[in-house]
Order: structure tokens, then sequence, then C-alpha cells
């Protein structure tokens, strides 16, 4: 089920349900609720019989055997619905096959001319629209003086993916949210550590300090063994959080390191992100919390104060027994103030599959508070976007030797030092400058990494695999070799060229074009970027594997019309490559 209603005009299969809605009306008029059943049609043994389908046939004969309708079975409803078709300058043909399927074909003059459109127009005007103004997505979140590792690459990439998806529907505000953990009983033992280390606090720097992760580690290791450090880090967590000037300043150079590190890591990956850490909620706490508390929502509980929810066994610890917050805590301030502050309509939370009853508890705990609507799928709403773990080839999860969490910035080096290996193996490369080399290793190999991971459903455990994730094709710089090769101004041919789709494979890459909008709409309505990956790897292999193979471009009579159609699949795929974060390569 669709987790949103868009409003996508440019979609072939809604254009095509509106033309069959017409034919309903008049074949069984006394059915009001029945509505056009209109899909794509997939290749069975490699072989299509329509492009679309529409389906309505056997669900109506159902709803209307015996009641005098005059139709015999699913296949003369499928023959009225045909008959009763309102002239279309899209469809080409219509036939029903089967117990009553309505195959549909698309007028190729049709798909030319929707082409010839986004090379006038653009491809935005293929974006839908959002039913909301305000969307914020909260994903990536790492933990302040702890390395970005691994674990952290789905949710930034999942995260950014949805971003640029809604970005592409043109909301009034998209917020990308990263939600840092930089506030907690840890930064007690890092200051403590900090001040034996550097007893001036003013020598504590990142060029001193070195290893955030390593300084973080020997902190813990004397957390965990020294009794007298143990006391001394509790006692600083209480002077951190009671204001004193010398331990908010210490914490706060430790948060600025920390986030200088998370940038250098969201730059390579082209990810931007606005913060706003756990820490700036903590005034909103006791307030908010206590608007639960009048409204009767939270009781005491073995000691502490607790919000029950339904179909829960465990309560939401909304303050622990010891008086003091947890996460939970927060997350309940981060909520009301996206909310009522920020008037956001739709919050989006991207994080591992493993919290996602926190965050069912949450947004049942504030539609009982009557701060969310009971219909989960109105409007302000909440959507917790789940993904699986990253698991290495061993079926574990992806760990070093030592089993250590892989870092982040290594995983990344590791992708940019293979490309780079595998470009300097092509001959086409001897004439590249060392910054062109650089450059497109880090393109490939960082795009690799994105791909590999979204290319699956990000509800299933993900398997890492270098080996696996280099295997591309790079239709985009062959494309971009074609056009260089023809040396005609492609600006100029599109005033007054033409696209002409006679021959079957220049049909079958102009049909897939054109379905982009619909895809992408799936691919969003479910936040599933999966989707639009395997319409991006159609789109290469329709193009590699038939239209390259089969049609010649450059120095045939179809020349025009076919570099027409290379510049259409370019608009299309670095669409693609934009909302997937991937950057392309030119060339080869």
């Amino acid at each position: 089920m669709s987790l949103l209603e868009l409003d996508c005009p440019a979609s072939v299969k809604k254009q095509l349900a509106k033309v069959f809605e017409v034919s309903l009306r008049t074949t069984v008029p006394d059915e009001r609720d029945v509505l056009p059943s209109v899909d794509a049609c997939a290749a069975k043994s490699g072989v299509k019989f329509a492009d679309y389908q529409c389906n309505n046939a056997m669900g109506i004969f159902a709803k209307i055997k015996g009641k005098q309708s005059g139709f015999r079975g699913p296949p003369a409803v499928g023959q009225a619905i045909v008959k009763n078709l309102p002239q279309s300058e899209m469809i080409e043909s219509c036939s029903v096959a089967g117990p009553g399927f309505v195959n549909i074909v698309l007028s190729k003059k049709w798909i030319a001319e929707r082409l010839e459109r986004l090379l006038i127009d653009g491809i935005d005007n293929w974006a839908p629209r959002l039913p909301v103004k305000t969307v914020l997505v909260d994903f990536s979140s790492p933990n302040v003086a702890k390395e970005m590792h691994v674990g952290h690459l789905r949710s930034t990439i999942i995260g950014d993916t949805l971003a640029r998806m809604l970005e592409f529907c043109r909301p009034e505000t998209l917020i990308r949210r990263n939600h840092l953990g930089d506030w907690g009983t840890q930064f007690g033992m890092l200051i403590a550590h900090l001040f034996d280390t550097f007893p001036n606090p003013e020598d504590f720097n990142e060029t001193a300090i070195g290893d955030l992760q390593a300084f973080y580690k020997a902190s813990k290791v004397r957390f965990d063994n020294e009794p007298e450090f143990k006391q001394r880090a509790h006692l600083s967590v209480v002077r951190l959080q009671s204001g004193e000037e010398v331990y908010r300043k210490a914490w706060e150079r430790i948060c600025d390191i920390s986030k200088a590190e998370f940038e250098k890591v969201y730059q390579r990956l082209g990810v931007v992100l606005e913060a706003k850490g756990e820490s700036y909620y903590n005034d909103l706490i006791p307030p908010t919390l206590d608007k639960l508390d009048k409204l009767g929502l939270i009781q005491e509980d073995d000691g502490a104060r607790v919000i029950f929810v339904e179909g829960a066994n465990i309560p939401i610890i909304a303050v622990k027994r010891d008086g003091g917050y947890n996460y939970s805590s927060t997350d309940i301030a981060s909520l009301w103030y996206r909310l009522n502050v920020e008037k956001v309509e739709w919050n989006i939370y991207v994080t591992d599959v493993g919290q996602w009853q926190h965050f069912d508890m949450l947004f049942k705990a504030f539609r009982r508070a009557g701060w969310l609507p009971k219909d989960e799928n109105e409007f302000p709403k909440c959507t917790h976007v789940g993904f699986g773990l990253v698991l290495g080839e061993d079926g574990k999860r992806f760990r070093t030797r030592s089993s250590d969490t892989i870092r982040l910035v290594e995983l990344l080096d590791e992708a940019k030092k293979r490309c780079k290996a595998s470009l300097l193996e092509r001959d086409a490369v001897k004439d590249w400058t060392d910054d062109e080399i650089e450059k497109t290793a880090e393109a490939v190999g960082y795009g690799a990494v994105k791909y590999a991971d979204l290319r699956i459903n990000r509800l299933t455990n993900y398997t890492f695999s270098f080996d696996q994730m280099l295997n591309d094709k790079y239709a985009h710089a062959r494309i971009c070799s074609i056009m260089r090769k023809s040396g005609k101004d492609i600006e100029e041919i599109k005033k007054n060229g033409k696209i002409v789709l006679d021959h079957e494979d220049e049909r079958a890459l102009g049909l897939h074009l054109i379905q982009f909008p619909e895809v992408f709409e799936e691919s969003l309505t479910n936040l599933l970027p999966n989707v639009l990956c395997e319409y991006l790897y159609n789109l290469t292999e329709i193009f590699t594997k038939k239209f390259y193979t089969n049609c010649q471009v450059v120095g045939s009579a179809e020349e025009t019309s076919r570099l027409l159609l290379c510049e259409a699949t370019l608009i299309v795929m670095r669409q693609c490559f934009d909302l997937l974060g991937i950057v392309p390569v030119y060339r080869l």
C-alpha cells in the first residue's frame, strides 16, 4: 500500500486510466465505484504483446453477474470496454486477450511527441506534486566522538536519496535533519579523560587529539576499569548539565571536532544535512512531558515515569528511575518541536529496522495525545523508513578482522582505490591528467557504493561486496561519446529535428523513457529507491543491448532522430543519477 497519493499528470499510466474511466462509465454506468485498473506490461519469455493492460473485466463481471447485464463473461466485458473507448491520440490499438484483459499498444507518434516535449521543456515538468508543503527527512544521525562506520552508510545514502526524490517534487520546504547524538552520559568520561590528558583546555584541538575514536575508546577503558575515574566522569556529567562554562566549552570542542570529521564524509558522498543534535531539545523535554502528564498519558511504573501505548508489551520510558532522561525523552521533545514549531507535515525517520518498535510506540503516543491524527494516512504524519543490516560476504555483520566496525572513510578510500586501479588498466585514460583520473575514480567509486546499496530493497539485509558493486556498464559515458563523435550541436537539432520510432528498438527505448514519471511515483510513494535503480538498470540495458547494438546513430539516415533519442536518454539518465546522488561519468 502506498504511503501517499501524488498528483502526477505526466504518468502514462494515469493518462490511460482517464481514457479508460470514460469507457467504464459507459460500459457499466451503474457501477460508479469501479476505478480503472491499468498497468504496464512486462515481457514474458522475452516477448511483450502490449505496452499496457486494463484488467477490469474480471472484477466487473464478478460484480454484475446475475444482474441482467447482458454480458456472458469477462471477455464480453473486455470487448465492451474497447468498443466504448473514446478517441485518443495516445492509443494505436487495443485487443482483448484471455479472460477479458485489454491489451493496449501506444502510438509511436505520440511517444515521439512526448520525447520531443521533454527535450524542449525539460524533465522538471514530469515531476509529480506532493500533497504537503513541508517535509522533514531525519537521517544519518551519527554519535559525536565516534567515527561514522559502515552502519551509518545505509541511513545516509537512503536518506539522501529520499530527500532528493522529495526535492524533485518541489515542496515549499524540505528539511534534511541530522539528529546528532551529542548529549548523554558518555560525555562525562570524555571530558574527564580530556582534562587528564590536557590539563590546559586551550591545548585541546583537532591536531593534538588526533583520532577521536581512539580517544573515546581510551576513556571507555578507564571508565570500565578505574572506579575513581568513573566517579569523576559521573561528576563531569552533572557539571556539564548544570552549565559550568569550562565543561560546556570542553563539550563544544569535542562536538566541533566530530562534526568536522562527519562533514568530510558528507562532502565525499555529496550529502547535505542540517544538524540539530539531541542537546538542542534539552530545555524542551520538561515542558513537553508536562503537557503529556496533564493529558493523563504519563504514569509511575517501578520508579520510572512511563507512557503505555496500545499493542506494546513494554512502555515508553519518558523519565528514568534516577530522574534522568533518555533518547525516548529527546525524541518526544524533538517530534513535538517539529510538529508545532517547524510545522512539518510529513516526518520521515530513516533508521535500521531494529528501531521500528521505538518509533511505532512514539507515533502511537502522539496519536493518543491528539498530537497526530488517529488516521495514520492523514497529515501531519510520521513514517519510519527501516532498512536491513550491512553484512559481510560471510553473512555476518560487516566488520574488520579485529571485529571492529568498518570505518566509512576506509570503505570510501577502498572504493576509490579499486576504481582508480581499474581505470589505469584502460588505454583510453593514458592522455588524461592526474586530476581527471582522481575525479573519475571518485565519481565511479562513490557512485558504485551508493548504487550497490540502493539497488536492493531497503528492508532486506545488504551483503557488501566490492567486486559486485564495481560491475557497472557506464552507458552514460557511451552516449556522451556518440554525441561528441557526431560533431552536431544538439541544441540546434532540438529546434527543428523530429524523433521517428520506426525501428522496434528505437520504440522500446522511447517507451521506457516516457515511463519514468510513473516509476518515479511508485518509488517515492513507497519510499523504495530500489524501484528507481531497477528502472535505471533497465534503461542502460535497453540502450546498450538493443538500441546501441542495432541502431547506428552517427552517419545513418536516421542520425538526427537518433541523436535526439540519445539526448532524451541522457536527460532521463542524469535525472536518475541526480536522484540517487551519483555523479555521472562523461567519458571512459
